[in-house]
């Protein structure tokens, strides 16, 4: 157990206490506020280890589960240490609310996060932005058109926040580094191509989904990772959907590209709502499974989106002057354009395309093939999606 001993230095700073305070056991995104409201970083150090008195809202606060004793435990110079060295080794910086390039759009939710954790340029949050969410489990398609999207809007200045899972997620950071390469990745952001802006659940150090990696590094080097999750922690289940409600609070407007009628895409809808933020949706075919939620949107009032200027159009932009997405695919010839009409809204299988064209298997096989060497259309688990936009 510490001591008083333990007592914290006059040289550790205001951002290691505060990063060691979010780093103890049971502390919460809620009990982190009310211990950085109310007394600051350093004080609410010293008065969880004893040295000063606490009011008497930290008193009830402390009493609750008994956690005042397992913080008093846990908050050591040791930790202190460990804190400091994690931040430093893996070029995390730390936000505090007080701080000038914390994000406004935080700064004013009643949910915001007291601590916040950064990897990479915070500039990236002075663009517009745009949330873009969806499935892990996406489609083919799904993929394509929120990376095209993504690229799109980046092209044109505003910033995608997205939170790097599986699936939806990736296209659309994927979709705003294109962008970057396009413009140039030394000067994208001079040349007014907005900066992919990731927001994880996990600690900044510890990178999922594990095949992630280059994606992360990717994000953090040329627009900025965000967290409220201290170094070291894991991806827990607990910790995505409050990862949500800062995505959705740093969004003007939230694209939902597919989703199923639950899940994390749905929680991040319910957040941005509760904020009054737009919520738009990509309409998808009525039997696909992963387009459910985003139909339900629709069917709920929500805006549609068919291209970047639907959402341009949303954010009040000037979309006259919108930089199309060039999509530099060889046009499918009228034989292969057959084959493409064919898995427009439906993905089939094999032997269902060579049904429904009645043509021999031979000629579909090679008009396929030349739809797929072209980008315009790909196999996924046995079934053939063409990826185009919805």
């Amino acid at each position: 157990m510490s001591h008083i001993s333990d007592a914290v230095s006059p040289a550790v700073s205001e951002h290691v206490i505060a990063a060691a305070l979010a780093s103890l056991p049971l502390v919460g995104p809620k009990r982190l506020r009310v211990l950085m409201n109310e007394l600051g970083a350093r004080d609410a150090w010293r008065t969880i280890r004893g040295e000063l008195a606490p009011n008497a809202r930290i008193a009830a606060l402390c009493a609750q589960h008994d956690v005042g004793r397992v913080w008093r435990q846990a908050a050591t110079e040791r930790l202190l240490a460990q804190v400091e060295e994690s931040l430093a080794t893996h070029h995390i910086s730390v936000v505090l609310m007080h701080d000038p390039e914390y994000p406004d759009a935080l700064r004013g939710d009643p949910a915001g996060p007291a601590v916040l954790f950064a990897r990479g340029n915070m500039a990236a949050l002075e663009n517009r932005r745009v949330g873009v969410v969806g499935t892990r489990a996406a489609s083919a398609a799904g993929r394509h058109f929120a990376r095209k999207l993504s690229c799109e809007l980046a092209a044109h200045g505003v910033a995608v926040v997205s939170g790097l899972a599986r699936g939806i997620d990736a296209a659309a950071h994927l979709g705003v580094l294109d962008a970057a390469t396009d413009a140039g990745v030394l000067d994208a952001a001079t040349r007014g191509t907005a900066l992919p802006i990731g927001v994880v659940a996990s600690g900044l150090d510890v990178v999922y989904p594990r095949e992630h990696a280059k994606l992360w590094h990717d994000v953090a080097r040329h627009g900025v990772l965000l967290s409220e999750s201290p170094p070291g922690c894991a991806p827990d289940a607990f910790r995505f959907p409050l990862r949500n409600r800062i995505l959705a609070a740093l969004s003007e407007v939230l694209v939902v590209v597919e989703s199923r009628a639950t899940g994390g895409s749905m929680i991040t809808v319910e957040e941005a709502l509760k904020r009054g933020i737009t919520v738009m949706a990509v309409p998808g075919a009525p039997h696909n499974t992963t387009s459910v939620g985003a139909n339900l949107l629709l069917s709920q009032g929500a805006s549609p989106v068919c291209d970047a200027m639907d959402v341009l159009v949303a954010l009040g932009l000037d979309h006259q002057r919108h930089r199309a997405y060039r999509d530099t695919r060889v046009p499918p010839s009228p034989d292969d354009q057959l084959v493409l009409e064919a898995l427009l809204g439906q993905p089939l299988t094999f032997d269902q395309l060579v049904r429904q064209l009645d043509l021999p298997i031979q000629e579909v096989a090679v008009r396929i093939g030349h739809l797929e060497t072209q980008g315009w259309v790909t196999a996924n688990a046995g079934w053939w999606e063409a990826l185009v936009s919805p």
